[in-house]
């Protein structure tokens, strides 16, 4: 026995699957609504303003003295004293180390002795010299008897100031024993201990003058890719320990060759008046002291890397699209990058959110981020 379906049931069920249908259609009208709505993206941009600006790089180098001696003795010997240690100032003539002397005391004494001798020969050469003068004029002896009386006294002539030079240098070996300063200045470096044995010109102390002070630094090659060999720029260095310690340069002397380990160059920079912060061995910071050309600055959220090269996402107002543009790149910073080419002034730059961007896509500026 079949049963019927209420109609009233038929009538619910038709109504239901209108509101579901209608409900649907809302859904899927307003989902298309909401997905062009969040097709135009907030970015954060800023106008484009070519100027030139501080010339940013910077090379790391240290404080050294301009002219430094390494000091040593003229002699060798036995090391029996040091009497200054690093950092220390000294005047001209100061002590500043000494040898065992006795050997050298030895030969002074030896050299005077010879000294005596020689002097005694030539007394009695020269007496002899003069009998045989008076004789020979008398006819009393031979040409050849005075003759052997003049080459004596001749030759202790000659003994006497050999033995004066020896006598000199043995004097002079004496002094060496003595370990001087040669001019005012701070002593920067030992070579030697008490009780150590020094050869002849072995560094024992590393004198530097205190009035002239350079900044060295190691520069690659491609610093000085667009600069004349002759040309001396300005520096201006830092303290890398207290950068508002600045002292201003300029390039003394630029090393015609590359060192052979890092292939960089040495570039001594001469300071004028540098402060009492900056002592010899201080780690400093350098840059040129002079503007680039008209450059665009952007931070380093704005690149973006299109098939490799680097490229920016330019706003166009009639359309409130955005369109990838090339650019040049002239450096990269720490927190921004100078662009050397491909932008306008007055165009607008996306600077955050790039890589979500399409290109012909709609965006709303959000507000101007400065570089």
């Amino acid at each position: 026995m079949s049963q019927s379906i209420p109609r009233y049931i038929l009538v619910l069920a038709a109504a239901g699957a209108a509101v579901v249908l209608a409900y649907m259609v809302l859904q899927s009208r307003g989902g298309k609504v909401e997905q062009q709505h969040t097709d135009v993206r907030p970015v954060r941009s800023m106008v484009v303003e070519p100027r030139s600006i501080d010339d940013d790089r910077q090379a790391v180098g240290e404080i050294r003295p301009r002219q430094e001696s390494d000091l040593g003795f003229r002699v060798s010997g036995k090391v029996v004293s040091r009497a200054v240690d690093i950092g220390v100032t000294v005047k001209a003539g100061d002590l500043l180390a000494r040898l065992e002397e006795q050997d050298f005391q030895n030969k002074l004494r030896a050299a005077e002795a010879d000294l005596a001798s020689a002097e005694a020969v030539l007394t009695e050469a020269a007496a002899s010299e003069d009998r045989q003068t008076q004789l020979l004029a008398k006819g009393v002896t031979t040409r050849s008897n005075y003759d052997a009386a003049l080459k004596n006294r001749r030759s202790a002539e000659a003994k006497l100031e050999s033995t004066k030079a020896a006598l000199s240098l043995a004097s002079d070996q004496l002094k060496y024993t003595e370990l001087r300063a040669d001019f005012d200045g701070i002593v920067t470096g030992v070579g030697a201990e008490p009780g150590q044995v020094v050869n002849l010109g072995q560094m024992v102390v590393r004198l530097a003058k205190p009035d002239g002070v350079d900044a060295v630094f190691n520069i690659a090659e491609s610093a000085f890719r667009d600069r004349k060999p002759e040309e001396r720029p300005q520096i201006i260095v830092t303290l890398l320990s207290n950068p508002g310690i600045v002292s201003e340069g300029v390039v003394r002397e630029v090393s015609p060759v590359a060192d052979q380990t890092t292939r960089t160059y040495q570039v001594k920079v001469t300071l004028s008046n540098p402060p009492p912060a900056m002592r010899f061995g201080a780690s400093v910071a350098g840059r040129l002291k002079e503007k680039t050309a008209a450059v665009v600055v952007l931070p380093g959220s704005a690149l973006f890397d299109k098939d490799g090269k680097p490229a920016v996402w330019v706003y166009d107002k009639s359309t409130s699209e955005v369109a990838l543009k090339p650019v040049t790149v002239a450096r990269f910073e720490a927190n921004r990058v100078v662009l050397s080419g491909g932008l306008d002034k007055g165009q607008i730059v996306v600077t955050a959110g790039v890589n979500r961007l399409r290109a012909g896509q709609k965006v709303r500026l959000a507000g101007e981020t400065q570089p």
